[in-house]
């Protein structure tokens, strides 16, 4: 799944480096309302690949706003993993068999691609600002989470199939936070959350993440996690799902 704004000169280019060999039901690219051409270069690639089906947004949702349409997409193909990979050619879509393989050795329902890992972020291009804004955030993330991960903040993730059906994504955030969410809802309900090194390529891609506001809603993540916003999220949709009657 590919969310996808203003990626008109980036997209093709992720979308034809996805291993032909991995096995897939579907590449979902979520166009976030573009002011570009992305809608377009989409649709020619769907012409020229049967797996690809684009989700066409008429406004911008944001980035979390995006993700969950790409997820509810994908779910409606009943498939086990969904893998989010971002549209710029930042991460490295050759990642995905070991990405997999990994999630499925180590029976995780979860699985954040980490920038950190390997200690090269800084040699792939990454700001330093925000090499240093994402090890102070990291620090308190796992000191909160009960986690020794290290990075919460790629973007790159796999989804199994009980991250998706246990945690009521839709109620999560339309913003940058929600791959956070997702890892700390994720962790609050027992499910298996864990990381593997990534590449980290960083080149002229515009990001539109703000990094105070964003560092404000981490800080709001965390309080509700503590505080147990989670569970009882997760609890209220078994509740719905059951027609009412409690799980």
């Amino acid at each position: 799944m590919i969310p996808a704004f203003d990626a008109e000169r980036t997209l093709a280019k992720v979308v034809r480096r996805i291993p032909r060999g991995l096995p897939l039901h579907g590449i979902v690219v979520v166009n976030d309302g573009s002011r570009d051409a992305t809608s377009e270069v989409a649709r020619e690639l769907a012409a020229d690949d049967s797996r690809l089906q684009l989700v066409d947004l008429p406004h911008n949702v944001g980035y979390g706003g995006a993700v969950k349409h790409g997820l509810r997409r994908l779910l409606e193909l009943d498939v086990d993993v969904v893998a989010c990979l971002h549209a710029d050619g930042q991460y490295a879509p050759e990642e995905l068999p070991t990405l997999l393989a990994e999630l499925r050795r180590r029976e995780l329902d979860l699985l954040q691609g980490s920038r950190m890992a390997r200690g090269t972020a800084l040699v792939g291009g990454m700001p330093v600002y925000k090499y240093v804004a994402g090890r102070m955030l990291t620090a308190l993330e796992n000191r909160v989470l009960g986690l020794r991960m290290t990075d919460y903040h790629s973007g790159y993730v796999l989804f199994g199939r009980r991250a998706l059906t246990r945690v009521p994504f839709l109620r999560l955030s339309d913003s940058f936070d929600f791959d956070l969410e997702m890892i700390a809802a994720a962790r609050a309900v027992g499910l298996a959350v864990g990381e593997h090194p990534i590449p980290t390529h960083y080149g002229d891609e515009v990001s539109h993440l703000k990094l105070v506001p964003y560092g404000l809603r981490v800080l709001r993540v965390m309080f509700n996690y503590v505080t147990g916003h989670y569970h009882r999220l997760e609890r209220a949709d078994r509740f719905q799902a059951n027609g009412g009657e409690r799980a």
